[in-house]
């Protein structure tokens, strides 16, 4: 059997100390200005970015990847249709706090920053929209393109009276190649990092495991053959009362700034 050298190049790289999470991702910092291009990943089925479902906030737990997404059993999933099979407002609350939130991914190069070569950029629902609505906007037309996309400015400012700070995205000026060395440009479209390198899929039990932790934190131990009650206590032990139950992250972004690095 022949040897996988890519297999190989990425133990490489761990034993080395270069890691994904440490040094591909990028995330603006509030107060800043930022133009950025767009890369679009390969063999995505012509979508120019990578969406992840993550269970938020589960006791400490800045992001959970969810199983279900790939198609593999999924305790929490498994979890959430019991409670709404339960049907009872306390179980249909504790089921919308669990529901997994996406998260939306794009490879970038932050201009000034070129020597750091294409980064992940991670954000929500509101820039994604934002995002994909330029690319439906036919003035613009491809604004991942090499040779003719266009530049993008990201600002990320707190608005008066609010908590978190809200990042803006706009187009800047007329289209523009990547780089002016084509060269430069086909190997920083050749060496995107790869999304699932910067997280772990946990495995069933130990997804079990943190469930059953943060829905019974003083109860160790659990009884094998458990009866129809199951939701009912579990839904009772675990509604949110507490700041410890609230979870320590204030925002998403807050969470997965924490587990991206």
């Amino acid at each position: 059997m022949s040897i996988n050298l890519d297999v190989i190049r990425k133990k490489l790289n761990q034993l080395s100390g270069n890691n994904v999470k440490k040094n591909a991702t990028w995330r603006p910092e509030e107060g800043t200005d930022y133009t950025i291009r767009l890369l679009s990943f390969k063999n995505n089925d012509g979508q120019p970015f990578k969406e992840r479902l993550f269970y938020y906030n589960i006791g400490n737990n800045p992001g959970l990847l969810c199983p279900s997404q790939f198609g593999k059993p999924d305790p929490i999933q498994e979890f959430i249709n019991k409670l709404r099979e339960e049907g009872t407002k306390d179980s249909y609350e504790l089921a919308k706090k669990l529901y997994p939130k996406m998260r939306c991914y794009a490879a970038v190069i932050v201009r000034g920053e070129e020597d750091k070569g294409p980064r992940i950029w991670s954000f929500g629902k509101t820039v994604y929209q934002a995002l994909l609505n330029f690319m439906l906007d036919e003035d613009y037309g491809d604004i991942t393109d090499p040779d003719s996309g266009r530049d993008i400015r990201v600002t990320c400012a707190k608005t008066p009276g609010k908590q978190f700070a809200d990042t803006d995205v706009r187009l800047r000026g007329k289209s523009s190649p990547l780089s002016e060395n084509v060269n430069q440009a086909k190997t920083w479209m050749d060496n995107i990092p790869e999304i699932d390198e910067m997280f772990t899929l946990k495995t069933y039990e130990e997804l079990q495991q943190i469930l059953d932790s943060w829905l019974n934190p003083k109860d160790d131990e659990s009884s094998d053959d458990e009866d129809d009650d199951f939701v009912t206590s579990k839904v009772t032990a675990a509604i949110p009362t507490s700041e410890k139950q609230k979870g320590k992250y204030g925002s998403l972004d807050d969470a997965f700034a924490d587990l991206e690095s």
